[in-house]
């Protein structure tokens, strides 16, 4: 698959391990950066599962000069570096870096690394170009999260989100809009990864900042999708009501919103109308939010950045997730199917969520033996950024067979007992 992650090379807790030749440490920020299990970070270094182990915690060290060259080479560290190599400039704010207009060691070039370093520490103003940057750090992240989950990401974002609010003070004109507009970005951004991991009031929290502060830069999109995330917050936690109100919210306060904004509040409607088993009110707002969706792909440089996963794809997943509500198993595991076969494998996370929702989905059509499949090959990824979505619609597919009386219950349930 290659390196999914090109500034994974560049992250400052990495690199520090790195430098001091921590290989415990190496061993854990790399496998919270990458999501890779013991077992499968074990095999890229030629240690078994335990061993692995006991270096992470403390309990061995690396003293061998082949072990340190196999941890090396089978983690694919660049020559730049590498324990003894000349130290590289660390980047002014932490994070992956950007892969665009960067040079080749995966810094910023020259200039726009001293007009970036000179605008956080306050020497310079906030200008485009490094708003530029801080926009393209943003978008990484993002993709990032996709495959890495919400986890190790979290207090580097916290960070980059105090770099942009320290920026307001220098910023004149325009450029303090966007400033604002950057700091709605990062507070959704930090929003939704407190919700994936389940921490619901600092979500609304953060919801709620991210939508004064895209009131204040006049962001109706990022104002709109804000109230559809509450929603979505809602129907993760079974509130059919709420969700909608919510998502008829989004749609009513910003007409001016992009096709894709308000495509994305019309599912949200509709998924809890399907949630509340109200199915004319689902079909209906599925059918509009299609069209838009239609209308936002033919025009995608309209889509606000954030919504870069907005496609038929998901919209097919979407469906899916509404037939499962109304019950409709055997339409569910269809276009679950469909868009999981569709769906890139640099979306990890998701992948994990529909594949568990897709194992329900057979559970409830009454076909045990494919349940049992689908979710033995997604309870791995679903344990590692997963969790909880992902973990507990397993745990509801297990208990949709253990009632209709299928043996695979308990196969399925020893299995995420291993991973528990």
């Amino acid at each position: 698959m290659g390196d999914p992650h090109p500034g994974l090379w560049t992250h400052p807790r990495l690199l520090a391990a790195l430098a001091a030749e921590d290989w415990g440490a190496v061993f854990r920020a790399y496998r919270g950066l990458t999501g890779l299990s013991q077992t499968r970070l074990g095999a890229l270094v030629g240690l078994a599962q335990p061993d692995v182990s006991e270096v992470e915690r403390g309990h061995r060290r690396v003293t061998s000069a082949e072990v340190r060259d196999r941890i090396v080479s089978g983690l694919g560290v660049p020559e730049r570096v590498r324990p003894g190599a000349a130290s590289p400039p660390l980047l002014p704010v932490p994070g992956l870096a950007p892969d665009s207009e960067q040079s080749d060691d995966g810094f910023p070039d020259g200039d726009l690394l001293e007009r970036i370093t000179g605008v956080v520490d306050g020497s310079r103003r906030a200008d485009g170009p490094t708003l530029d940057w801080l926009e393209k750090l943003l978008a990484e992240h993002r993709r990032a999260e996709d495959f890495i989950g919400a986890r190790p990401l979290v207090a580097v974002m916290r960070e980059q989100l105090r770099t942009v609010v320290g920026l307001y003070g220098g910023a004149r004109g325009s450029l303090a809009e966007r400033v604002v507009r950057l700091a709605a970005e990062h507070a959704q951004f930090l929003a939704w990864m407190a919700q994936d991991q389940g921490a619901t009031a600092r979500a609304l929290a953060w919801y709620d900042r991210s939508h004064e502060w895209a009131l204040e830069a006049g962001d109706a999109d990022m104002a709109a999708t804000t109230l559809s995330m509450k929603a979505h917050l809602a129907w993760s936690k079974g509130r059919a009501e709420r969700c909608v109100r919510l998502a008829e919210a989004a749609r009513s306060s910003a007409p001016e919103a992009s096709s894709a904004v308000r495509g994305m509040a019309a599912q949200m409607a509709g998924r809890g109308h399907a949630l509340a088993g109200t199915s004319d009110a689902a079909h209906r707002l599925l059918d509009e939010a299609q069209l838009l969706v239609g209308r936002a792909a033919e025009r995608p440089e309209d889509n606000p950045p954030w919504l870069y996963f907005y496609d038929e794809t998901w919209f097919t997943l979407q469906r899916g997730m509404a037939a499962l509500h109304l019950r409709d198993w055997s339409s569910a595991a269809e276009r679950l199917t469909a868009g999981l076969d569709a769906l890139d494998t640099s979306y990890r996370r998701d992948r994990a969520w529909y594949a568990a929702c897709l194992a329900h989905a057979h559970a409830g059509a009454g076909d045990a033996g494919r349940a049992l499949s689908v979710a033995r090959a997604t309870v791995p990824d679903a344990a590692e950024v997963g969790r909880p979505h992902a973990w507990g619609e397993l745990h509801a597919a297990a208990a949709v067979l253990r009632r209709g009386g299928a043996p695979e219950s308990g196969r399925l349930v020893e299995l995420l007992r291993a991973y528990d």
